[in-house]
């Protein structure tokens, strides 16, 4: 659930807001070291203004996998106002077929992994198509977050938010993206994910060939 916490900060701090951590099973999740506790169950959440799919290492694969969790994202989306992601959240939403046709950004390891499900994969670090909002790696999900809170109470209050919690980036070095990361930073990382990124394609292949068979 990779930025879960981030999005939570900013989402938590609009005016009026009620945020909803939930799970198919509820109660607590462990992911990356990090423990979501005292979650819902998606089930018992009748709807929502926005949903929000996060990502995360591991977490990702099993999500595209759960009939119960793509049934309940399918009904929610139905009636949410924004249907959201952020970082490989969109692989979950592609998944639940809700990307058909639709511009959707992603973490860059794993953007073009989008057009398996129909959607069309997008680099920027927040992507708007109609409903959908989605959020690239990480660090894009404040932004997006920052983003969704402008569009439900406007620019001031998503600026006040901004500016409560400090968020200027001025990171040390330009390596945040393929496109500026000197090519033997790059060339370390793609080798760091290489066990990742066998397992992961055939995740999704496999989701995507069960999509195109509802």
């Amino acid at each position: 659930m990779s930025g879960d916490r981030k999005l939570t900060i900013v989402f938590s701090s609009i005016p009026g807001a009620e945020v909803v951590l939930a799970s198919t099973a509820g109660g607590t999740i462990e992911t990356q070291g990090i423990n979501f506790a005292g979650l819902r169950r998606l089930e018992d959440v009748s709807r929502c203004d926005v949903i929000c799919v996060p990502g995360g290492r591991g977490v990702t694969d099993d999500a595209i996998h759960d009939a119960a969790f793509l049934g309940n994202l399918r009904r929610l989306a139905a009636t949410a106002r924004y249907v959201t992601s952020v970082c490989t959240g969109s692989l979950a939403l592609g998944a639940a077929g809700l990307l058909r046709g639709k511009r959707a950004a992603c973490h860059w390891l794993w953007r073009d992994l989008l057009g398996e499900f129909g959607a069309v994969p997008a680099s920027g670090r927040v992507v708007r198509d109609g409903n959908i909002i989605t959020g690239g790696g990480v660090t894009a999900g404040i932004d997006f977050a920052l983003t969704v809170t402008a569009e439900l109470v406007g620019a001031d209050a998503a600026q006040a938010i901004q500016l409560q919690i400090e968020y200027a980036p001025s990171p040390p070095f330009e390596a945040g993206d393929p496109e500026t990361a000197p090519p033997d930073i790059l060339a370390l990382v793609r080798r760091r994910n290489e066990a990742v990124i066998g397992p992961r394609r055939a995740a999704v292949a496999a989701a995507a060939a069960r999509l195109a068979a509802r």
